[in-house]
This record gives C-alpha cells, structure tokens and sequence, in this order.
C-alpha cells in the first residue's frame, strides 16, 4: 500500500557533473545518517573530440522488513565543449529496468526511444535552449569559478526523466572536507530549483576541475550523502536503512472510522523555508499561514475553469497502457452496460481491489500491464492498474500521491504513510477511489497528481521529513457527512473475471 522509495531525484545522482581525468575512475560511498547503504563508480574518458562520462550507482534500501535494491547508470557523450551528441540512462528496481537513449541526428534534433520494462516507444526531441549534460555542467561550474559569494543558474537535462531543470548554485566558499581517504580542500556549492529557491537545497563539494568529490542531499527526513574513496571503501559492507519509517508522519490522535467518514481539517506545520508541499484536488482544500498549512478534505467540489482533466488524463503511456488488449476488454466486460461513470469507477475499483491478489513490497513501480499479468504489487500497482483501466473505457483519470492514516502500520501506531490513489473525472469534478484499501475517506492527504510517471511520484516524497501534522479536527463548519457515493457497491462482494484474465499470479 505505501509507496516504494526510488528517489527519482538520485537518477543522476549527482545534481551536477561527476567529470573527472581521462581514463580515471572515481569510486564513491554512499550513505544514508551515516549508515552505508552502497556505491558508485564513475568514469570521464576523452576519446578526440568527444568526452565520455559513466556512471553507476548501487544501494539498496530497507522497506519495513523486505529489502529493495535499486540501481541507476548513465551514459553520456559530448564534445570537448560539453555540446551534447548522445545519451543513455536507466534505473532498475526489483527487476524492472527504465532505459532511454538518445543521440544527435544531422537535423539537430535528437532520436529518443525509451523501454519500460520490454514496453519501448520511439519519438524526436528538440534539445532544450542551453540544457546540459555532464561534462558540460563541470565546464559551466568551471567558468563561473570559486569565489565565495558566487551565483548562477545552470540550466540541467535529465535524460531519464526527459525533463529540464534551472539550478541555481551559490559558491559558498572554501572548506577542508574529511573524505574517507583523507581530508582535501574543496569549493563548497550549494543548489536549489531557481524556481523554488527556499526549497530543499542539495550541497556538493568539488576540486579544481569541478570534480564533485562529496555531496548531501535530505531523503525522506534522512541525510544521503556521497564520498569519494577508494574501491575497497566503496565495496565495503552496507548496512540495513529502514527508509518506510522515515516516510512515515505522525498523527496527534486516532481518527476512528465515523471521524474519518466526514470532512476533516489538518493543521500542518511546515519550515519557513520549505515550499508548499501540498495540491488542491477538488477534496482538499490547502490554505496558507504562518505556521504553514490548514488543510480541509472533504466530498468532491465542482472544479473550477482549468482545472478539469488534460489530454494527458485520457492518453495511454509506457506506465498506464489504457490500449492494451487485455486491459481494454477486461475493463469493458467488468462495467457491463453501465453508463453512469461513477458507477462504473466503482465496478473497476472493485475489481482492481479482489484483481491483485499478493500484496508484495518487493515488486518495483511495475507498470499497469506488468501489474495486470502478474496479479502482484501494493498501493502504486493498484493505482496504476485502476487508472488504465479507467481510461480504457474513456474516463479521465489521474494518480494521486500522498499519505492516509493507518491505526497500526509495520510495527507503528496512529501514523500517516506515503500512499497513492486514483481520481477519475465524473461530470464536473473529480472523484477519488482507492483500491489498495478500497475506500476513500478523509484521511487522504495529497501531495501530487500526475499521469502514472513514477518519477513525478517519487519527487512528491521529498517534503515527507519536513511536515508535522499538529492538529486534526472536524472543520469548523461541519461539512456534511460523507454519503456512500455508490449505494453499496464498495462493500466487498463475489467477483468472476473476465475470461482473458490469467488465473496465476504468475505472468503468462
């Protein structure tokens, strides 16, 4: 049911260039608190006119008592200058590999195909005005100099996410840095999104040639942290991070059932410093103050100009594949000749709830399809595989991250866990259904909606380790009690499936 911690964000691990000599490899600890958890290994070779940068990382994080490894590489080609010709990146988790790969053709744009898990698409890309990759990062920080005081942005490509980012640095200054192999002195740079510069800043610490040889980042309330060392550091043992503790918030009293049926108000404290970590849904209501956030989730609200659904909620994509055969004739024969929408998000919830039949902490973001072949996986499964199926019968829908409340969870009491969930377009707003615990109430807190990418997922769980839930109330004015929106059809009931449906949990 909650979610699994990939980290998007340590994609490219390193926020900026990893660049070093020609033909040396540099070997990094990584640790979370202190804790080692992995490895990476890095590589710059200049091959004429062209650099090539290399990059492995290795870890593997604790989630409750189910280990998940996780590994991200990339493959980068430039020129001497850092103008971009070609790239490859992948992340794997559990099994499940993400790989995009990209190079210049002689038009000036760049031919990307990506594959998701054995599902590949092919598609054109412009290169963004000034984006770069690794080596040109090192060169940019490399012209900016180190003096204290320093600021610039750097606009960034991540290549796995195919997304742009403006970083904006500041040289902090000058420092001696105790590196497992001895201390040396490095230029302190400090970055954070240019567009939320009170966001949660990333510090890195680099030699001469822009190298980076240390980096800290906060993970879920943690310190991750990169170091430069030799290969017999990097390879020594790791250790054991339970990261789903860290994700977990507490709650300042139980909420029972018939409290958590009705409308409900948070009062969140959030530091000064961090941005609005929350959304508005057409459930939630988020207002701001001086201590940080009052949120009020309620029944749905008819959604202002704007904020209805895009064409993105309709189309399928490589993690909900609302096309695929046996998606689209599952969510037909499950619906029957119902053509009330919210009736028929309710039979697909249903279904989806009884579908997935192992509840397994072990299996990556598995995509809608993977998910409906192996009948496996937790609360990301059940969204990706409600939303296909929500939209292979022509309903808009989108997956909502967040956290909800458990009485008791992996050994925690009156807790608020990551989470995510399904919002379908019904007439004039939107509408939740939660499959993995197969009720929606007012428990569920959202931090992000998106189409499915994990990586938007993921980077919504960045602003767990700042938020500290002070408060939760029935709202000052009461909003009626929530009504059974489907007449009874969340209870639990027999359900036959569909006769393509595979019988195992095992994929066909």
């Amino acid at each position: 049911m909650r979610a699994r911690p990939r980290f998007a964000v340590i994609a490219a691990f390193l926020a900026v260039s990893t660049a070093h000599a020609a033909d040396i490899g540099t070997w990094m600890a990584v640790t979370i608190d202190g804790r080692k958890v992995g490895h990476a290994e890095i590589h710059r070779i200049v091959d004429g006119d062209r650099v090539v940068t290399t990059q492995v990382l290795d870890y593997r994080l604790m989630r409750w008592k189910t280990g998940l490894p996780l590994r991200t590489e990339g493959r980068f080609e430039e020129s001497r200058t850092g103008a971009p010709l070609a790239f490859t990146a992948s992340a794997t988790s559990a099994g499940q590999t993400t790989t995009v790969e990209g190079f210049a053709r002689t038009d000036g744009t760049f031919q990307v195909s990506r594959d998701v898990d054995g599902q590949a698409s092919v598609g054109l890309l412009t290169w963004p005005t000034a984006a770069l990759l690794s080596e040109g990062q090192r060169l940019d920080i490399v012209r900016h100099g180190f003096a204290g005081g320093t600021t610039y942005t750097m606009r960034t490509f991540d290549a796995l996410k195919q997304e742009v980012a403006d970083i904006a640095l500041t040289v902090v200054g000058d420092e001696v840095v105790e590196l497992p192999s001895g201390n040396e002195t490095l230029h302190h740079l400090r970055q954070t999104f240019a567009a939320r510069p009170q966001g949660a800043a990333i510090d890195i610490w680099v030699d001469d040639r822009g190298d980076t040889r240390r980096s800290v980042r906060p993970v879920l309330g943690k310190r991750m942290e990169l170091l430069a060392c030799d290969e017999a550091c990097a390879h020594a043992p790791d250790q054991d991070v339970d990261i789903l503790r860290a994700a977990m918030v507490g709650s300042p009293r139980t909420i029972p059932r018939d409290m958590s049926d009705a409308a409900l108000r948070y009062t969140i404290e959030v530091p000064r410093d961090r941005r609005n970590p929350f959304v508005e849904t057409g459930e939630q209501e988020v207002v701001a103050h001086d201590y940080g956030y009052q949120l009020t989730i309620g029944p749905p609200q008819v959604r202002k100009d704007g904020d209805g659904p895009t064409p993105g909620d309709a189309a399928p994509n490589p993690w909900v594949q609302s096309t695929a055969p046996e998606i689209v004739e599952a969510a037909r024969e499950v619906v029957g000749r119902s053509s009330n929408d919210r009736d028929r998000m309710a039979r697909l919830r249903r279904f989806v709830s009884g579908y997935i039949a192992i509840n397994d902490l072990g299996v990556g973001y598995a995509s809608a399809l993977e998910t409906f072949q192996t009948r496996r996986g937790d609360c990301t499964e059940h969204a990706v595989l409600l939303a296909a199926m929500g939209r292979a019968i022509g309903i808009s829908t989108r997956i909502v991250s967040g956290l909800v409340y458990m009485p008791r969870y992996a050994g925690a009491s009156r807790v608020f866990v990551p989470h995510t969930w399904v919002q379908a377009w019904i007439k004039d707003r939107w509408v939740s259904f939660d499959s993995a615990i197969g009720r929606f109430d007012a428990t569920h807190i959202a931090l992000a909606v998106g189409d499915g990418d994990p990586w938007r997922f993921f980077s919504s769980l960045g602003a767990l380790g700042s938020i500290t839930i002070r408060r939760v109330d029935l709202p000052f004015r009461q909003m009626p009690t929530r009504p059974d929106p489907f007449q009874g059809m969340n209870r639990p009931e027999p359900y036959h499936p569909p006769t393509n449906v595979p019988a195992s949990g095992g994929k066909p």
